[in-house]
């Protein structure tokens, strides 16, 4: 049946929670995204609810996507600088910072391939990036 209360309930933020991404090749790993007064990429156990890591970011997140073929790990931002940064799972390495939208980028979703992120963001544009390469598989 349907439980009515939560199962766990994480109050690590501290500010609005903005983004949330269920990493595909662990099945109990979950990235969340805090907003301006918070500006962290958490990871949790969401079996157990225990934080794994927390790394401050610089700006509000606001939107996360995994890479399904890599170890990699793409944030969205607002404001200063509206970007996206790739990072490297778990080391959470930032490999590159994506500049070009002009207001915050509130959304981002990757092409079935894998291998294309498109970015939506308030300066009403979509903008496509080549930013996981492509799958081992087909190299």
């Amino acid at each position: 049946g349907v439980e009515s209360t939560p199962r766990i309930t994480l109050r690590q933020h501290q500010a609005a929670v903005k983004a949330l991404a269920w990493c595909p090749m662990h099945r109990n790993l979950l990235a969340s995204g805090g907003g301006t007064a918070d500006r962290t990429v958490k990871f949790w156990n969401a079996h157990t609810g225990a934080m794994l890591h927390s790394v401050d970011t610089g700006s509000q997140v606001c939107a996360l996507l995994w890479s399904r073929h890599h170890k990699e790990i793409v944030s969205s931002h607002g404001f200063s600088q509206n970007q996206l940064c790739l990072w490297r799972y778990p080391a959470m390495t930032k490999l590159c910072e994506l500049t070009g939208h002009t207001a915050r980028v509130l959304h981002l979703a990757q092409s079935p391939d894998g291998e294309t992120v498109v970015s939506a963001a308030a300066d009403e544009t979509l903008r496509f990036w080549s930013i996981f390469g492509s799958s081992p598989s087909s190299n």
